[in-house]
């Protein structure tokens, strides 16, 4: 897709600092990082999200992730990782391309500019008929 920054950074005709790559993936650093060391992680063919993605590529793109994750705990010395997908423009995805963010993450927030916090404030369970409703209604689509 010519007007896909991702498929772009693939042809080689947009820039990107790469770090890994095979026939299928390719992991390069984002250039608005969250935290030291976050990467990116594609698959070559364009699928636009998640639900869009075939499966060999998906397979692919999280392995290639997982083995970029531990390159980069290892490598900086990171405390955690954190592996992301935003899928839709409601849940943040801005690269109509279905890529894996790779955080590297730090006890050091400071010197090791980890700037990323939770979107949400956790320890507020919902109500236990709220969450069986909700499993009824997914599952229910899972069947069909």
């Amino acid at each position: 897709m010519s007007d896909c920054v991702f498929c772009s950074i693939v042809a080689g005709t947009i820039p990107s600092v790469k770090v890994a790559e095979d026939e299928t993936t390719l992991a390069f650093m984002d250039i608005d990082p969250g935290a030291e060391g976050h990467l990116l992680v594609i698959p070559k063919r364009h699928s636009a999200d998640l639900l869009e993605i075939p499966a060999d590529d998906l397979v692919a793109t999280t392995l290639a992730a997982q083995r970029v994750a531990k390159a980069a705990i290892d490598g900086l010395e990171a405390d955690g990782v954190n592996l992301l997908n935003c899928s839709g423009t409601a849940a943040w995805q801005t690269v109509l391309h279905f890529h894996l963010h790779v955080i590297p993450r730090y006890h050091d927030k400071v010197n090791r500019q980890d700037r990323l916090e939770l979107p949400f404030e956790p320890g507020r369970p919902a109500e236990p008929d709220t969450l069986a409703q909700h499993a009824r209604l997914i599952a229910a689509e899972i069947v069909r």
